[in-house]
C-alpha cells in the first residue's frame, strides 16, 4: 500500500517551469521542510533525511533535487502561515497519501532522534489541515518512533 502512496505522489503534477507553492511537490517540500526547523535547530542528519524523501517520494536526484528542496525552502520562508500548502496538499492527495504524508513528517522530526514540542505541534497542524485523523497521526508518530534509532520525547498526545 504504501508504494502505491507513493507512486501517486510521484505522479503529482510538476507544475509550470517556475516552481510555486501551487505545485504539490513545493507545498510537500515546504511542509516537510518547516517541520525539520520547526525545533530551531537543523540537524545535517534532518537535512539528509528531507532529501532522501523527496528523492525517494517524487524519483528525483541531483540538480532536480536541490531545485525541489530550495523551492521547499524557499515557500516555507516566504509564507505567512501552512494553509497555502495544506490547501494544495488536501486538493491533490487522497485520504490514505495524505495519511502517508503525515508519516514522512514524523520520519523527518525523528531523524535526530528526538521528538520537539514545536515539532509535535505542527505535525498536529498540518494533520488538522490535511483532514488527518487523530488515531492516525498517533499511530504515524509511534511507527516512525519505533524505526528512529534513540527515539526521545513523548507526544502531547499521550
Amino acid at each position: 500500500m504504501f508504494e502505491r502512496v507513493l507512486s501517486f505522489l510521484r505522479d503529482l503534477p510538476a507544475g509550470g517551469a517556475k516552481p510555486s507553492a501551487d505545485d504539490p511537490r513545493v507545498a510537500a517540500s515546504a511542509l516537510l521542510y518547516h517541520v525539520m526547523n520547526a525545533d530551531g535547530v537543523r540537524q545535517d542528519v534532518e537535512w539528509e533525511r528531507f532529501k532522501e524523501i523527496l528523492a525517494e517520494t517524487y524519483s528525483i536526484s541531483g540538480d532536480e533535487l536541490d531545485a525541489l528542496a530550495a523551492a521547499g525552502e524557499r515557500a516555507d520562508n516566504e509564507a505567512i502561515d501552512l494553509y497555502a500548502f495544506t490547501s494544495v496538499l488536501k486538493r491533490n492527495l487522497d485520504a490514505e497519501a495524505r495519511k502517508a504524508f503525515i508519516g514522512l513528517m514524523w520520519e523527518i522530526v525523528y531523524a535526530d532522534g528526538e521528538l520537539h514540542e514545536l515539532e509535535d505541534n505542527t505535525v498536529w497542524r498540518v494533520a488538522e489541515l490535511i483532514g488527518v485523523e487523530r488515531q492516525d497521526r498517533i499511530e504515524a508518530r509511534r511507527k516512525a518512533a519505533a524505526e528512529a534509532p534513540d527515539a526521545r520525547g513523548t507526544s502531547s498526545d499521550e
